[in-house]
């Protein structure tokens, strides 16, 4: 078997014609009674229609559509319908160069393409395209090719041109703005390039703004929609566990908050609040670091970097100052390039000094610091963390809700992280730890003069 001749359409037709006037809970249950009187072609074709098993929601718009967001909780068959989507696409020729992005290469791989619903568990024998894991690349036998990405590697997406795209799990992206942005560049090839999103939602902004976008057909689902799929245990389980409560609004109905369930920052704290520009009357400016203190592109963390300010009000009571977030510069990069761009913005911004966490760096950090250019005439102050991230964060959560904190401009990633972190989150995430390591330590000079000398 390679391709569908009219003879397998008619020898299948019938069977399908039969299939779809059952109900679609009792389809599988009647096409395991007729398996046995089938012959090994027709059945073989059957079974890998994906049309016919699939629920309505799990498949594209009918009409004509750019962008399908499919926005659906956990165990919904997101990642079946991409991989199913993606492999309609590329036997059908309709798409020859396809990009496959999800959080991380290796997510990528044992998710997308090796996953037990990924590329590779859906495609039939018969037409199975070829995995080349060191090329990252999924070759069809009608020449269709799938180019595995990932968002801890926004720049590979500089260059490549496709005609179609996958994007899975869009919210858990490393740098979601700047990967989803290379990608739009990137998708012009063919008179009608198309990207399906599957994704849970999460309260970040990219999100939040394509599940508003006029030219994004959006489909939303929960994950009881495929209970018959699931083992009853999962869904007695989530049910027990989460039904009722926010996450579970999230993670089950796919609802999208504006932040998550015990999240210390709210979006409307920092919204009601942000400024286009600096007062002129910025007191103290101070440049603050949570260093990653090795590197590997794929796995590291992020190195937090923020610049901080108060106004002049400074000189009076800590309880009137205002603080102002005028710069997040965080990425991964590597001892030496984080060190060079923190002095880069000491110098930058003209501030007195640079602060950051030597818990896992030691003196290491401030060594690092010394040797970039220009690090000799910095003031370095590294703070050990005594406390856990719930009470060093809940002071500046505090200053937020008061009105005293102003983002000078729109700083996506450190928002999305300040609004989906709760104090039980497993994750660390690196610029909200900057900024509050930034607040905190403006929060202590005291009456026009740094303690830290």
């Amino acid at each position: 078997m390679t391709t569908m001749t009219t003879a397998d359409l008619d020898s299948i037709k019938p069977v399908t014609e039969y299939l779809r006037a059952v109900p679609h809970r009792r389809r599988r249950d009647a096409f395991h009674e007729l398996a046995s009187q089938l012959p090994v072609h027709v059945y073989m074709r059957v079974k890998y229609n994906w049309p016919l098993w699939a629920r309505r929601e799990q498949l594209p718009p009918d009409h004509p559509w750019g962008i399908w967001m499919l926005l659906a909780g956990r165990g919904f068959g997101k990642t079946r319908a991409g991989a199913e989507w993606v492999r309609a696409r590329a036997e059908s020729g309709a798409s020859r160069r396809i990009a496959l992005i999800a959080r991380t290469p290796h997510e990528a791989e044992t998710v997308m393409v090796n996953g037990e619903s990924g590329i590779l568990a859906v495609c039939p024998p018969w037409n199975m395209p070829n995995w080349e894991p060191t090329k990252r690349r999924l070759t069809w036998p009608n020449g269709a090719r799938a180019f595995v990405f990932s968002s801890y590697e926004p720049d590979q997406l500089r260059g490549p041109q496709f005609d179609a795209a996958w994007c899975d799990e869009l919210a858990s992206w490393q740098y979601p703005q700047l990967t989803w942005d290379n990608l739009a560049f990137g998708l012009r090839l063919g008179p009608s390039p198309k990207c399906v999103v599957t994704t849970t939602p999460r309260p970040i902004d990219i999100v939040r703004e394509l599940a508003t976008r006029k030219d994004v057909t959006l489909a939303n689902g929960s994950s009881y929609d495929n209970s018959r799929n699931l083992p009853p245990g999962y869904i007695d389980s989530i049910r027990r566990r989460y039904e009722g409560t926010s996450a579970g609004q999230q993670e089950i109905y796919a609802q999208l908050l504006k932040e998550a369930e015990g999240a210390l920052w709210k979006r409307e704290w920092i919204d009601d609040h942000r400024i286009d520009s600096p007062p002129d009357d910025l007191y103290l400016k101070m440049v603050a670091i949570d260093p990653a203190v090795t590197f590997n592109p794929n796995r590291s963390n992020e190195t937090g970097i923020i610049v901080a300010a108060i106004g002049d009000e400074g000189r009076n009571p800590i309880h009137q100052r205002r603080y102002y977030i005028l710069e997040d510069a965080s990425g991964i990069m590597t001892p030496d390039a984080w060190a060079r761009r923190a002095v880069e913005l000491a110098q930058k911004h003209d501030a007195r000094y640079i602060t950051g966490e030597t818990n896992q760096g030691g003196s290491l950090i401030e060594s690092v610091i010394k040797n970039a250019p220009g690090g000799e005439y910095v003031r370095f102050r590294g703070v050990h963390a005594t406390q856990g991230k719930r009470a060093r964060a809940e002071p500046v959560a505090a200053i937020y809700e008061q009105g005293r904190a102003h983002h000078v401009g729109r700083f996506t990633q450190l928002e999305d992280q300040m609004c989906a972190w709760t104090p039980d989150s497993p994750n660390s995430p690196d610029r909200m730890d900057a900024l509050v390591w930034a607040i905190n330590g403006l929060a202590e000079m005291k009456t026009g003069l740094w303690f830290w000398v």
